[in-house]
């Protein structure tokens, strides 16, 4: 068993390594003017989770730190409609072990035969391995050739073992984050919204009553929380994570410890590591954790199911006091019984601030 100061020293190396990616050659920090305005993707459901279509901007309020905001704009998405959907079904084989890869290969099948092979939307696959993230296909709507493209991958073991780190924790932390980086980075650069349906039980949260750090791992840490929000709300990505264990993840930590850490970072003190997991991530994009079944075919058609219908909603941000301020986004239907989901905050950054552009 490694000791807790080993754990501490790598956790240190995996956030230092984090807080350098910012500088890499394919970035730069510019002076630019902050955004001021907010695109909210909203899905409304009723209590069954069934899709609600054909509600009106007066049904909709939308608070920014408790205080009710004006909607400038609105619009209703509905099933196949111009505005561009990008779907990625994303296999992650560095967090998931081999047999359970194999389970969920099983699931992709089931899903893509659905329907006599007719998707609702058109699909990219893509498999998250030590090498980073491999996108199979051009999206298609044709679950036949999805198979096709599924079974000419071999899935293989991932090379980070037990021996690496702390069980290789503070490596997958790391490549994980690094990887949802850069597929956003990629995604930003193309219109239109994305969903991302991320199939793992989550990379590890290095998150716990006694683990400390310095007060420039704090900073590092923070920026990175600033950073992620900032990217996933301009790629317009919505993230899903399904749990390939299903039932027998079940009362397991990992279910539910992510829900110590889903409210935004307003302080640097009180950032933690688990701020950047991706069950935190998914519900603070608007997205899902779908993680108490076995079907994982019909936990992925129900992510998939949230581009067939949805709600866009564009106000003002509110003006900022202090760079990265944090302000919770709250929107409610003006009818019983509906819930809406959509992103759950934002960073607001003042005129002086600078801005990290890719």
């Amino acid at each position: 068993m490694k000791s807790y100061g080993t754990w501490l020293c790598l956790l240190c190396l995996s956030l230092t390594a984090l807080a350098q990616q910012p500088e890499a050659a394919n970035q730069q920090t510019t002076e630019a003017a902050p955004e001021t305005t907010l695109t909210l993707n909203v899905a409304v459901t009723d209590k069954s989770g069934k899709l609600v279509r054909g509600l009106h901007q007066q049904d909709f309020a939308v608070f920014d730190n408790k205080k009710p905001q004006k909607v400038d704009s609105f619009r209703e998405v509905e099933p196949n409609s111009s505005d561009p959907v990008k779907v990625i079904l994303l296999v992650d084989e560095v967090n998931t072990a081999y047999s359970v890869v194999a389970y969920e290969r099983e699931q992709l099948k089931n899903f893509f035969m659905q329907n006599g092979g007719k998707m609702t939307q058109p699909i990219t696959l893509a498999f998250f391995s030590d090498n980073g993230v491999q996108m199979q296909n051009a999206p298609s709507a044709d679950g036949a050739a999805l198979l096709a493209t599924l079974d000419s991958h071999e899935a293989r073991m991932r090379t980070i073992r037990r021996s690496a780190g702390f069980y290789g924790a503070a490596e997958r932390y790391q490549l994980s984050l690094q990887t949802l980086e850069s597929l956003t980075d990629a995604e930003a650069r193309t219109p239109g919204r994305k969903l991302v349906v991320w199939i793992s039980p989550g990379w590890p949260m290095l998150s716990g009553p006694n683990i400390e750090m310095t007060n420039r791992e704090l900073n590092g840490l923070f920026r990175n929380v600033v950073a992620m929000s900032a990217l996933l709300r301009r790629a317009e990505i919505t993230l899903y994570a399904v749990d390939p264990l299903g039932m027998s993840d079940a009362g397991s930590t990992q279910q539910f410890y992510y829900k110590s850490f889903l409210d935004g970072v307003k302080k640097i003190n009180n950032v933690q590591s688990g701020n950047l997991a991706l069950q935190v991530l998914a519900v603070q994009s608007g997205g899902m954790v779908l993680n108490s079944s076995n079907d994982i075919a019909g936990e992925i058609a129900r992510c998939v199911a949230d581009a067939d219908g949805y709600y866009v909603l564009q106000l003002q941000m509110a003006p900022a006091e202090k760079p990265d301020e944090y302000h919770s986004i709250v929107v409610q239907v003006n009818r019983a019984g509906l819930i809406a989901r959509t992103r759950t905050g934002y960073y607001a950054q003042t005129p002086s601030s600078r801005v990290l552009l890719h």
